[in-house]
């Protein structure tokens, strides 16, 4: 009798217990619970934020999720780009298609304003950076800068700018800055 006395004050006990330890598991690997902005490398990319394959000009690619990066905004809001597999498609638009992008908050690139939504993007000859719709179409072309000092470059990845709330998305060496627009 003494014995299934107990059970119930344990079976409190340990609830208790846990409902103490959950907000502390959820704050723990989510830095923006301290409000702060944090740039994701490719192992923080996985297929639940980031599609394995994307849809782009009339038929879908798989991403490379290793080769990608983003920023994780301190309201819950993503920037996201990866490399894509453009072997299925036109050279002509392989030249210009290199990566997608999806944005959920309005960016500021070279002075100009970048919708929410998903787009192929790609670094172009003579110093551009072009955002295309996922027809094809240009929606922004910007003047993208050669880094010849990036100590590690990688095929794709983003970096916090020396301007507080500005990043860098680098193909290789090429980038463009980027900014929450305001």
């Amino acid at each position: 009798m003494i014995r299934s006395a107990k059970l119930p004050l344990l079976l409190i006990l340990l609830l208790v217990v846990v409902l103490v330890q959950i907000p502390h598991h959820a704050s723990a690997g989510n830095p923006q619970a301290a409000g702060q902005e944090v740039v994701l490398k490719a192992a923080e990319i996985t297929a639940k934020i980031f599609p394995e394959r994307v849809f782009f000009r009339g038929q879908t690619a798989p991403a490379q999720l290793r080769n990608t990066g983003g920023v994780h905004f301190a309201d819950d809001l993503y920037v996201l780009a990866g490399l894509v597999d453009s072997s299925g498609y036109s050279s002509g638009l392989r030249e210009k298609y290199q990566a997608y992008l999806i944005d959920e908050v309005t960016l500021e690139i070279d002075g100009q304003t970048l919708k929410p939504g998903a787009y192929g993007i790609g670094f172009l000859e003579g110093g551009k950076f072009v955002v295309m719709d996922l027809g094809a179409n240009d929606v922004l072309q910007a003047k993208a800068q050669h880094d010849a000092d990036l100590k590690h470059p990688m095929p794709l990845q983003v970096i916090s700018s020396s301007t507080a709330g500005s990043y860098r998305l680098y193909i290789g060496r090429d980038f463009v800055e980027f900014r929450r627009a305001r």
